[in-house]
């Protein structure tokens, strides 16, 4: 990743256009994390899926956070089914010592998946573990050379019986739901629904399992007051997690019924975001928001200390490590230079504090080679004439601005037209009126 698509990403991430109508987001005000039923996105009324899409774009643009309700069974995660995933923190420390980091116990294979302990002296403080697609699909998701694909560790049977197929069932679940969201994003972009299927093939999201346990005095030791400090309300809080942007496209999270989790309004203030049973946060990364010139709102977020300790679950759906992002088709969208994801990902994610020591441990692919269009060599007389015609059509669009019907002589024949500008593409669009 060069530091020209990093400042390309930043810039990006600037401009916001308010380009969307009502308001559809159930309890959305000003100063709210809105609420959003999707149980239409699983039902065959289009007319209540197409709201919905509204919804969770309008609430997407502009908070970049939302909380999503009407969740088919299937999605749900009640307090047994959580209890179940939790169950890893109950693990002797000489177990999770065998699922921790490179970076904290060198003797250990696994870089980027596994163990973080909990670390003194830092703005965060939080213990967890990541679980990549192996987690799901077996070895058929691992990759030895790239850390990013490597396998993830994880208990054995013995220790905590069914805690597997858990963990399987829910990481499937999220993979599913994830692409039921990022389909409502594309339909409410006016894009096709399936725009950014092919990127998550073979993706490599994340599940996370975390714990927020109360902050000892020992752990401020070291540590920045003005980070680990913060104010609610007038009263001091100390944080759990600083204020950060998730690096890719979209978070689902998680919560156990403790507070704790804010986002940051647009003017500066900090909004809880409320932990509901049966529903999930939903939040957006600075990939999602570069990729959609800004439509999407990647929103900044954090955790501070509420008197209890807290657990939560986020999955992070990620695109696969040689997906190409590059610019989308949306109106009056700004260029970036195409990158692939995985570069990105391990840029932004090694800066974080659990994954600290390990940037140089993977080698970049580097720039991704430019496409080129796909040329067609027409097959007979008449594809030859429509190929003739179309880029006829252009060249008018494009030298006079031409719109509506027209006429245009290709050999000894009066081909009339019409032409439609102002396509998403930027291109002329026509159709035959006729042949004289």
């Amino acid at each position: 990743m060069t530091q020209d698509t990093a400042r390309t990403t930043t810039r990006a991430s600037g401009r916001l256009r308010n380009a969307w109508g009502g308001n559809d987001c159930t309890g959305m005000n000003d100063h709210a994390i809105p609420r959003v039923d999707i149980g239409a996105l699983f039902g065959a009324d289009e007319q209540a899926r197409a709201r919905v899409d509204a919804a969770i774009q309008r609430a997407a643009h502009h908070e970049g956070m939302l909380i999503v309700s009407g969740l088919p069974d299937w999605a749900r995660l009640d307090a047994s089914k959580r209890h179940q995933l939790l169950r890893i923190f109950s693990l002797p420390e000489t177990e999770i010592r065998k699922l921790w980091r490179w970076n904290f116990d060198p003797t250990r294979p696994n870089v980027y998946r596994g163990w973080f302990p909990l670390q003194n002296g830092q703005a965060t403080y939080k213990e967890g573990i990541d679980f990549g697609p192996d987690l799901a699909h077996g070895a058929a998701a691992v990759h030895a050379g790239d850390p990013l694909r490597e396998a993830s560790p994880v208990p054995p049977e013995d220790a905590l019986p069914g805690w597997r197929a858990a963990a399987r069932e829910y990481y499937l679940a999220m993979s599913r739901l994830s692409f039921t969201l990022m389909r409502s994003i594309a339909r409410g972009l006016d894009l096709p629904e399936g725009i950014f299927d092919s990127a998550f093939v073979q993706g490599i999201s994340t599940l996370r399992l975390l714990h927020y346990p109360l902050r000892p005095p020992s752990s401020f030791e070291g540590a920045d007051p003005g980070e680990v400090w913060a104010r609610q309300e007038g009263e001091p809080r100390y944080v759990l997690a600083r204020g950060h942007v998730d690096t890719g496209f979209m978070t689902l999270l998680a919560q156990d019924g403790v507070s704790g989790l804010q986002a940051q309004h647009r003017d500066g203030s900090w909004l809880d975001v409320p932990p509901e049973e049966g529903a999930l946060a939903v939040n957006f990364g600075k990939v999602l928001a570069l990729w959609t010139a800004g439509r999407i709102r990647a929103t900044v977020h954090r955790v501070i200390g509420a008197g209890q300790e807290r657990y939560s679950i986020p999955f992070f759906y990620e695109a696969a490590v040689d997906a190409v992002i590059a610019p989308l088709p949306l109106p009056d969208a700004p260029g970036f230079e195409a990158f692939y994801f995985g570069d990105f990902l391990w840029d932004t994610t090694t800066k974080f504090v659990e994954q600290r020591g390990i940037a140089d441990l993977r080698t970049p692919r580097g720039k991704p080679p430019e496409r080129r269009a796909k040329r067609h060599r027409p097959r007979n007389d008449r594809q030859r004439r429509s190929v003739q015609l179309r880029g006829a059509c252009r060249r008018l669009a494009r030298r006079n601005a031409l719109h509506g019907p027209c006429e245009r002589r290709i050999g000894t024949r009066a081909i009339r037209f019409s032409i439609h500008v102002g396509q998403p593409d930027g291109l002329a669009k026509s159709g035959f009126l006729g042949i004289a």
